[in-house]
């Protein structure tokens, strides 16, 4: 994965979600669950790269840092909770799709 669209695209692809561009800036997309309207991915490029920021458990924060130069605390965000994954080739596809996806399980809100 190293596209806006291909990051987007695998977003989508979660059960109900939706794409949406809060900030009156081209640059920023956001990823939304369609049940709560919170935010699970924020993408957007930053020193020619694409950038995704993702939420984590506080424990797998450190982890996936530590497990890669291009995972690193969150950009303009909360740093023991989100990260930013730096799409320039070096983390695996796996990884970036099961950091996307444990965002989108942690934002997803309780079930009633």
């Amino acid at each position: 994965m190293r596209t806006r669209q291909e990051a987007i695209d695998f977003c989508l692809s979660i059960k109900d979600t939706y794409e949406d561009y809060p900030f009156n800036d081209p640059n920023w997309t956001v990823m939304r669950h369609k049940s709560n309207k919170k935010m699970f991915a924020a993408i957007y490029e930053r020193q020619d790269n694409i950038w995704i920021n993702v939420k984590c458990a506080p424990n797998m924060t450190y982890m996936w840092r530590s497990a890669f130069e291009s995972v690193i605390p969150a950009y303009h965000m909360n740093k023991e909770h989100w990260n930013s994954i730096i799409l320039d080739g070096s983390v695996p596809e796996e990884d970036i799709r099961n950091m996307i996806a444990d965002s989108y399980a942690l934002t997803q809100g309780k079930k009633k």
